[in-house]
């Protein structure tokens, strides 16, 4: 009965693995392709435009800085593989009026044909305590369109700069136990899971671990993304736990060493 059903489990996932190419979504052709990238005049976007335009894509730039804008265009265009290649670059801020955004895709899309990869990588993380935090901060298949959720790690970018001014001493010593990643092994990473219709992107083998542990109900690419999820989530899980400990070690050693500065302060 056990050999039956090992058998039966089996079969089943020759099945599955032999159905997954079927399923799985087209892999997007980078050559000749119109890609948009918000945020593009710097850190991980001007990276990915980079790796799109290295594989004959089309790129639009948007960004607030004209300057910056600029002076990523001719960076970009040194990694052309032909002369066809066009870099447009299109001054707004997206997180203002939505007509105004929606103006200047439709110029873009009339110089240079329709989107077919939108990168969404304006704004910045903003470090502090929630309960510091203003409420503002909060705001927030069937047509053949294909999402990737990314989820870089600590990049060496400006906006990460910008981000350890105001984050907290816990979330630092968290963050120092791993190494801080280059944009452009990101960039590269996160081309490739698009391109291939992935819905996560993540780098190294934290990144893996944690999108299979916070996949949830997240679609998945391939039946085989799916069945991997399933056989690594108990191990995934125990190795967290592991992470859990220490971090909530931490966190103690912080409000411990907080506590006894306060005391301090008072005896003064």
């Amino acid at each position: 009965m056990l050999l039956l059903a090992a058998a039966f489990l089996v079969a089943f996932v020759l099945l599955l693995y032999m159905v997954s190419p079927l399923i799985s979504p087209k892999p997007l052709a980078l050559p000749g392709a119109h890609v948009v990238v918000t945020g593009g005049s710097s850190g991980i976007g001007k990276c990915i435009a980079i790796e799109c335009y290295k594989q004959g894509a089309f790129i639009t730039l948007v960004a607030r800085n004209e300057d910056k804008l600029l002076q990523a265009k001719k960076e970009i265009e040194k990694h052309s593989i032909n002369d066809k290649q066009v870099v447009l670059c299109i001054s707004v801020d997206v997180s203002q009026d939505y007509s105004q955004v929606e103006n200047v895709i439709k110029q873009a899309q009339e110089k240079l044909g329709p989107v077919d990869m939108l990168v969404n990588c304006a704004g910045m993380s903003l470090s502090g305590k929630f309960e510091d935090l203003e409420v503002s901060t909060f705001e927030v298949k069937p047509y053949n369109v294909y999402v990737t959720v990314a989820y870089p790690p600590d990049t060496d970018t400006p906006g990460f700069a910008e981000e350890n001014k105001t984050k907290p001493l816990e979330t630092r010593l968290i963050s120092e136990t791993t190494s801080v990643c280059k944009p452009e092994q990101v960039a590269k990473q996160i081309v490739k899971d698009a391109i291939q219709g992935n819905f996560n992107s993540s780098i190294g083998s934290d990144g893996y671990m944690l999108s299979s542990l916070t996949c949830g109900m997240a679609p998945v690419t391939s039946i085989t993304e799916g069945l991997q999820q399933v056989v690594t989530m108990g191990l995934f899980r125990t190795i967290a736990l592991f992470y859990l400990g220490s971090f909530d070690s931490i966190v103690r050693r912080c409000m411990m060493q907080r506590a006894r500065s306060e005391i301090a302060d008072k005896t003064a």
